[in-house]
């Protein structure tokens, strides 16, 4: 790494240019009518799970395993077949697949046949296609817009999610009044079917690079663990990242039983929780970036990730004064979205910047691999400790190691840094 040089003031972006970029209104539009899905799906698969399949502390474990052990088993390859194939075609085509397998649950259901390890095998079959399909998302979004557009963009899909996000989880639950939650994946269906239809009339500049240049996959695979590696900013994201998830997973595995069950509150009450929760996500895509460039980038990350680090004792003190559990859970879900969509907004942004385009599916891939990879572990371990000593502790376990993760991107000089580094090669600068 070489020169430290002033950190300037980034640009600020021309919102007004993202708009008029071929492709991206289609692409905003078909993620927006996507996540509207995929949040029936959120409050359906655990509330089938938990209320009606009447899941255990370990299958719930099982569940979230299989749900992620994707990024686990085939996220690296996929990064690395990922940069060998035009991104577009490979979302659409895990599109599909995702189709065929959410729309599997409410047929069984309506045959009288749905078993909780159906759930296990859709979920495990949605992770594998999801993996392909994150992995290219976060990697198609600087082949479809210009590099000063790449920020806004980034706030403009994340902004969509979580408008979809808070006003998902009110009508799934006014629905769970009429419907049976099954029913409610039978919408999470058509949301991925709308977003292969809105990349179908998507179209990019992508070009794949020539099977000459072409190195062994293996070996592929390599440049982009090397370059996550070697990459200091990215270790420390990438650690910070991967402790938070595993505490998380093993605290929020286990949170429907606590809301569910321990608590005893109604599935509709469940919606709306996630509804206000979403407030606070919301909130985070659309000020991200004013944040960034009035703080700075580094004080931006520093902030997100204690405000989501420290929201998490919130969730076990819920069971603890269980007077207080609503607004208890409520603190916690706005301020849990709040800070993880700052954090996520100023770091992916940073990450596309910082790596060349042609190692983007690698780079990203790298660091899934880890970051989610410790999901399906502390899924696992989450199931196991709910077990042994009981929900509540697992759940208190989970949030310590999550507040731990806070500690390698505060430790280090990123934290103070006016602008995050711009290439790989750059030792980091605190602001003065």
């Amino acid at each position: 790494m070489t020169v430290p040089h002033e950190p300037i003031a980034p640009p600020v972006p021309d919102h007004r240019g993202l708009w008029r970029e071929p492709g991206f209104p289609a692409f905003w539009l078909g993620q927006g009518l996507s996540q509207l899905g995929a949040q029936f799906a959120a409050i359906a698969m655990p509330i089938v799970a938990v209320t009606m399949l009447h899941a255990t502390d370990a299958q719930m474990g099982f569940l979230h395993a299989a749900e992620t052990a994707a990024f686990l088993l085939v996220g690296l390859p996929a990064g690395a077949w990922l940069d060998r194939m035009r991104k577009r075609r490979v979302m659409i085509a895990a599109d599909l697949v995702r189709v065929v397998a959410v729309a599997t649950i409410p047929l069984l259901w309506i045959a009288g046949m749905l078993e909780i390890w159906h759930l296990f095998v859709v979920g495990a079959v949605v992770g594998v296609a999801t993996v392909f399909f994150d992995v290219g998302y976060q990697s198609f979004v600087p082949v479809l817009v210009r590099d000063e557009h790449v920020g806004p963009a980034n706030g403009a899909l994340e902004a969509t999610a979580q408008t979809m996000r808070l006003g998902g989880p009110a009508v799934a639950g006014g629905l769970l009044a009429v419907l049976s939650a099954p029913l409610l994946l039978a919408a999470n269906a058509l949301g991925f079917l709308l977003s292969a239809l809105s990349l179908l009339l998507v179209r990019d500049r992508e070009q794949v690079r020539p099977k000459h240049e072409r190195q062994h996959l293996v070996r592929e695979i390599g440049e982009g663990l090397r370059f996550v590696a070697r990459t200091d900013f990215l270790v420390r994201i990438v650690g910070t990242t991967a402790l938070t998830n595993l505490g998380s997973t093993i605290a929020m595995t286990l949170s429907p039983i606590l809301i569910l069950r321990i608590l005893g509150l109604d599935p509709a009450v469940y919606g709306l929780l996630l509804t206000l929760g979403a407030l606070g996500g919301l909130a985070g895509s659309l000020l991200a970036t004013r944040i960034a460039r009035r703080i700075g980038e580094g004080p931006a990350l520093s902030i997100s990730t204690l405000v989501f680090c420290g929201s998490a004792a919130l969730l076990p003190l819920a069971a603890m004064l269980p007077g207080a559990a609503v607004p208890l859970l409520v603190a916690f879900e706005v301020l849990l979205g709040f800070g993880v969509l700052v954090y996520n907004i100023v770091q992916v942004t940073a990450r596309q910047r910082i790596c060349p385009k042609p190692l983007l599916g690698r780079m990203n891939a790298s660091i899934r691999f880890v970051v989610w990879g410790v999901m399906p572990i502390g899924a696992l371990v989450s199931g196991w400790l709910g077990t042994v000593l009981g929900t509540v502790p697992a759940i208190w376990i989970g949030t310590v190691v999550a507040i731990l993760g806070a500690l390698p991107l505060l430790l280090s000089p990123y934290a103070r840094m006016r602008q995050l580094p711009t290439r790989p090669t750059e030792r980091p600068v605190a602001a003065a």
